[in-house]
């Protein structure tokens, strides 16, 4: 008995230590969603004010001041470059898992290596680049480096989901006479569609959230919900409920997303975990 005991008192104490990590890390988003309802006049106040008379005021002003266009930019580049980067990634990952060549190792080194470059360094190339051909202060600019930025983290991910796949599967399908779109779309993709599915959910919100290409790519007519949320920032100080607010409704689309597909999410990231 004293031994079940101790098994139940130890348990009992990683459930509570568990919930109190999940609190700790949730409890900016929750902090951030209660500011978002308060008056600015409660949103400073020392010790902060936890019981207060909700108000969509915030929300309001933050619609007033443009936020819709600087959405539909977030919403458009996030959503074409992760598609591009399915469309560009898919084949290669499938190239470099299931049909390798000589000097793949080399290739998804690579890969590897273009994410060792400092953003930074090549911002001022991008720059005069995008302004030669006329991308400059354009949708189109951004898609492209998201999915330049993307892919190489997509193709590793991605293949090792396919290395997944058996092989015997494809071998009988390769008996069968099927081509290879046929064994690529039919055969293999819904094998690894969690894995895919997880894939472009990250890419998503590395898209979505990208700051630094943005804000110096960017101006008036392609600017992104980071660029529109950094834009509460002045010289008078920091507008605490109405930033909030903003940062509220630009994280409501991951969010969404993120709830919407957690199954597959789950299940793409953990594809190889358990043999």
């Amino acid at each position: 008995m004293t031994t079940i005991g101790t098994s139940r008192l130890g348990r009992s104490a990683l459930t509570a230590f568990t919930w109190l990590i999940a609190v700790l890390f949730i409890f900016p988003l929750l902090w951030m969603v209660l500011t978002a309802f308060k008056q600015e006049a409660d949103a400073y106040t020392d010790p902060p004010r936890l019981f207060f008379a909700p108000t969509f005021e915030q929300f309001a002003g933050v619609l007033e001041r443009g936020f819709l266009p600087y959405l539909a930019n977030s919403a458009f580049v996030t959503l074409a470059s992760t598609l591009a980067v399915l469309l560009l990634g898919i084949p290669a990952a499938y190239a470099l898992s299931l049909a390798p060549v000589k000097g793949t190792g080399n290739v998804l080194g690579f890969f590897l290596s273009t994410k060792m470059l400092p953003i930074v360094a090549a911002i001022i190339p991008l720059y005069v680049i995008s302004q030669n051909i006329g991308l400059l202060d354009n949708v189109w600019a951004l898609v492209i480096l998201y999915t330049g930025m993307n892919i190489p983290l997509a193709i590793w991910m991605m293949r090792s989901f396919f290395l997944e796949v058996p092989k015997e599967m494809i071998e009988a399908a390769r008996v069968d006479g099927a081509p290879l779109p046929t064994l690529l779309y039919r055969v293999v993709l819904p094998v690894v569609a969690p894995g895919i599915a997880a894939t472009a959910l990250i890419c998503v919100i590395f898209s979505w959230t990208e700051f630094f290409y943005a804000v110096n790519l960017t101006a008036a007519r392609a600017g992104t919900v980071p660029v529109y949320l950094s834009g509460f920032i002045t010289s008078e100080g920091l507008y605490w409920a109405q930033l909030s607010a903003a940062a509220l409704l630009a994280s409501l689309p991951v969010m969404i997303v993120g709830w919407i597909a957690q199954n597959h999410l789950v299940r793409g990231l953990s594809m190889g975990a358990v043999k």
